[in-house]
């Protein structure tokens, strides 16, 4: 099937293809000033018409879009230039301070737009010129911190405008610039919980021509110092020209006299060119590999090591055996292995009498089973704990008088020998005679 169309259709078509080519690679060009807050907000309006069905101006449309943006050429941005957009469906933001090695160097940043829902792209090229300011730098800079705002709403020119309205009543310069803005995150800040609409907080830096005034001066008194060092908020004249709409961490302010500060020169080490030198052709080991002895080796792993135990067994040998110390050593331990071997013969060979209440089944020394004194059916309730054990060897009966009366007391002994010397032990005593 073969379409055919009209002239005026071809020419119709043509120029929407060509104005959309025109659109999508566009440059535009701007021209920021060295040592000057420079904003760009990448505005999802501007790029709704890049994708298709290209609705006109004023139609509702809210497709979700994100940017990704790089110095052309290379993956990343430069490193002054930071990019923020909080959501698919707002507006994303190219931000920093450009420096004085960037003057009259065009930046190319390119911009490409990602059409969440249709997968579209789109893709723009942002020029930066650099130029130079009048009075670069500032001679005095002030940072400010502001716990209330994020990064974006601070960048809004409304915001920003209002800040350096409030800083100009204070300060009361001639010339008073933004400097740069960062957020809190990038200095070590902590991300705030979702809760009572708290902000990540924000530094803003200004310059002015004048020396500070004496209501920033207020923070450098010993007694705001003290009362920061105790986390207590310093008492500062000025706070309430700010306090409508800023509210400022007065302990963390920063004045900066760059007259006074000493340059520091770091001398870097000239780069080369890149090229290795050259250390003529590569010369690739023979084939016929040379035979490695490995005697040496064996001598110094195993020999010389056998050598120095051997000497140590000898001396040690020579110490225990030959010298005074020695012997005496051996003699001591051949008296605490006597000493061990009798004590063990005495513990087996002494006689145990054991309470009848216990009635083991067995004797532990011979081995031999003993019959139950009393059968299964005595009544043990009414039994002392501790029986008179009587009928045992070697036991002598010594007749013993009270003090008063005629009454007598019958104690019993054991005789025992201990290394050969008699012994006698009170076992227990009998009833009154």
């Amino acid at each position: 099937m073969i379409c055919t169309m009209s002239a005026a259709a071809v020419a119709v078509w043509l120029g929407t293809v060509v104005t959309i080519l025109s659109r999508s690679h566009a440059d535009r060009n701007v021209y920021p000033s060295a040592g000057v807050l420079f904003v760009h907000v990448l505005e999802r309006e501007y790029f709704k018409g890049e994708f298709p069905p290209y609705p006109k101006s004023g139609d509702p449309s809210n497709d979700p879009i994100t940017f990704n943006t790089n110095l052309k050429g290379y993956p990343d941005r430069p490193g002054w230039l930071r990019y923020i957009q909080r959501t698919p469906h707002s507006d994303g933001v190219l931000y920093g301070s450009p420096t004085a090695e960037h003057i009259g160097k065009p930046t190319v940043i390119e911009i490409t737009a990602y059409n969440r829902r249709t997968f579209e792209t789109a893709r723009h090229n942002l020029v930066i010129n650099i130029k130079a300011a009048e009075e670069f730098p500032l001679p005095y800079q002030a940072e400010f911190y502001i716990k209330n705002m994020n990064v974006e709403e601070m960048l809004a020119s409304e915001v920003l405008g209002d800040f350096l309205g409030a800083v100009k009543n204070v300060w009361q310069p001639e010339r008073l610039n933004a400097i740069n803005i960062t957020s809190a995150l990038d200095r070590g800040g902590r991300v705030p919980l979702p809760i009572n609409n708290l902000k990540e907080g924000v530094y803003v830096m200004v310059g002015a021509d004048v020396p500070f005034s004496s209501c920033l001066r207020e923070v450098e008194s010993p007694h705001n110092q003290l009362r920061c060092s105790q986390e207590m908020e310093p008492v500062i004249s000025c706070d309430k020209k700010f306090r409508a709409q800023f509210h400022i961490d007065w302990c963390k302010i920063s004045l900066v006299d760059i007259n006074k500060v000493v340059p520091v020169y770091v001398t870097r080490p000239e780069p080369g060119t890149g090229i290795l030198p050259e250390f003529g052709e590569y010369k690739p080991p023979s084939e016929s590999l040379k035979s490695r002895d490995y005697f040496s080796d064996f001598l110094v792993t195993l020999a010389v090591p056998s050598a120095v135990a051997l000497v140590l067994f000898f001396i040690l040998g020579y110490t225990m055996c030959c010298r005074r110390e020695g012997v005496i050593q051996l003699v001591h331990h051949s008296s605490i292995q006597k000493s061990t071997k009798e004590l063990r013969s005495m513990s087996k060979n002494r006689e145990i009498s054991w309470p009848l209440s216990t009635l083991p089944v067995f004797n532990p020394v011979s081995g031999e089973v003993v019959p139950p004194i009393h059968p299964d059916n005595y009544e043990t309730t009414s039994m002392p704990l501790m029986q008179t054990q009587a009928n045992l060897q070697n036991q002598i009966t010594i007749p013993q008088q009270r003090p008063s009366g005629d009454n007598y007391v019958m104690s019993t002994f054991r005789r025992l020998e201990v290394n050969g010397i008699p012994e006698e032990r009170k076992v227990a005593e009998a009833l009154n005679l």
